[in-house]
């Protein structure tokens, strides 16, 4: 598979290579294989503005439509117009309650499929493989499916169902293989491999790429003054992406040219660090996992000094969850204070996420100066780490900047993650809203083209999922809608 995929790509280069193999780029793979949604004969959407809009050109297909012109108006929890768009068709009505069925019917179309390589270090299904597979998704489960099969309708064949519309990780995980391989994707994707550069070459002259630590921005994505002058002319440049595979023989190097590069690998990679003395010490951690593995090893219990657990968002609060489970004492360090809208448990409802609500419950009753019913767990909100020491120590500051010291038995720094994007000349930060700030899924993500996706810095290069902004499964299919109908009209595959 792999000697085909590179003597393919040395002789013709391949239109697309996706990097990254989760939920964003196996959407992206559906589509580009040939399969292109049209509404549905006779069907009604519940918004009477969009039916309208539908009933203009009923034997278009939706790659082929105005996507903007389609996403105007649409209101949701999304702020992509185009992830707005597909929701809808998708699910029509859910944010109200409803289940009304999806009102787009897909069409296989092998003529019109894009020839497209999908690169992954995991299996298909991305990080979703290195979440612990009992914990439960913050989206309802319907919400994680992916088009023409319903994440709903395979549960059931494993005759299993919700937990309050949610499921586990494992579920999710194995549900996106089972895709890949339902589908007929399997062709398309090129496990066990890790990308280590992608820089773009000009056919018109010498690349003078100089790696991903140089700073100059000019030389880092190199145009031919030829492209420069015609920006319509993208034949005359392409992409080179290196990297290494991974397969039963061992590791060896590969390299693969590509007229497009779709970004989509996410933000689980590198966990978001303190930046404080001592975080570097090994009792120091920063991965659920890390918990796991120390109690199945029984290096912490019941009876050994508190475990610090930082942060203040869910995978904090499954740490809680799980040290409390065992009967492990829990130091509760984060900054925000307990009622601050911005906080995560402020933002969901209680009847589907009760185990949520139980840690925010635990946070605000049992802080330091307010004992609580809650054995072996102390709350430290408004609480800064100023350092660890080598005996197990942690130092903490108050809202007040007074000093205090614990000691504890292992830390867990559980404060979020961000992108790995090593492979890109200055880590991508040339190609952020704000070019002077690292990249980030909440703060600053890749510059993009509201309805094609592709970077506003960079012609051939898209990005997806939450190196857009787009940080839930339900909405990262609005960036596969874009990218697939923009490359559909570069390779000429849209009907006249």
């Amino acid at each position: 598979m792999l000697h085909a995929h590179l003597e393919q790509s040395s002789t013709k280069p391949l239109p697309v290579v996706i990097i990254g193999n989760g939920p964003s780029g196996i959407c992206l793979s559906y589509l580009l294989s040939g399969n292109i949604p049209y509404v549905t004969r006779n069907a009604i959407h519940p918004n009477p503005i969009l039916q309208r809009k539908l009933e203009e050109t009923p034997k278009l297909s939706i790659l082929d439509q105005d996507i903007e012109y389609l996403s105007e108006g649409l209101e949701g929890r999304s702020s992509s117009p185009v992830a707005l768009l597909f929701d809808a068709l998708l699910r029509p009505d859910t944010d109200f309650g409803g289940t009304a069925d999806s009102v787009l019917a897909w069409w296989h179309q092998p003529e019109r499929a894009v020839p497209h390589l999908v690169l992954g270090k995991n299996l298909p299904g991305g990080a979703w493989h290195s979440i612990e597979g009992s914990m439960f998704t913050l989206s309802q489960g319907d919400w994680m499916g992916l088009p023409d099969l319903p994440f709903k309708d395979w549960l059931s064949k494993k005759k299993r169902g919700f937990r309050n519309n949610r499921a586990t990780a494992g579920d999710i995980a194995q549900y996106y293989q089972y895709y890949v391989a339902k589908k007929g994707l399997k062709k398309n994707f090129l496990c066990g491999s890790f990308v280590t550069s992608v820089k773009k070459l000009s056919m018109d002259s010498d690349s003078c790429y100089t790696g991903p630590d140089s700073r100059d921005r000019s030389c880092m994505w190199n145009f031919s003054e030829q492209q420069q002058a015609d920006p319509q002319t993208d034949h005359g440049s392409l992409f080179q992406v290196d990297g290494l595979i991974t397969t039963l023989n061992g590791t060896q190097p590969f390299s693969l040219y590509a007229e497009n590069v779709v970004l989509a690998t996410g933000t689980y990679d590198s966990p978001s660090q303190l930046r404080v003395k001592g975080e570097h010490l090994p009792f120091v951690h920063h991965s659920l996992s890390a918990l796991e593995e120390a109690v199945k090893n029984k290096e912490i219990g019941p009876m050994s000094d508190p475990i610090l657990i930082v942060g203040a968002g869910l995978t904090a609060a499954d740490a809680v969850l799980f040290a409390h489970h065992c009967n492990i004492p829990v130091i509760h360090a984060f900054r925000r204070r307990v009622n601050d809208p911005a906080l995560i448990f402020n933002q969901l409802p209680k009847t589907m996420y009760p185990e949520y609500h139980k840690v925010h419950q635990m946070m605000k009753e049992q802080a330091v100066l307010c004992p609580g019913p809650y054995e072996c767990y102390i709350s430290l909100p408004e609480h800064h780490i100023v350092s660890f020491t080598e005996d197990r120590k942690c130092i903490f500051r108050d809202k007040s900047h007074r000093q205090k010291v614990h000691n504890i038995s292992m830390a867990f720094v559980l404060i979020g993650s961000t992108p790995n994007l090593s492979y890109l000349p200055n880590n991508g930060v040339d190609l952020a809203v704000d070019c002077e700030q690292p990249v980030s899924s909440k703060r600053n993500p890749i510059d993009i083209e509201p309805f094609t996706y592709e970077s506003v810095h960079e012609k051939g290069l898209y990005a997806m999922g939450p190196l857009a902004g787009d940080n839930f499964v339900r909405f990262v299919q609005g960036g596969a809608l874009a990218i697939a109908s923009s490359l559909l009209k570069k390779v000429n595959k849209n009907p006249p």
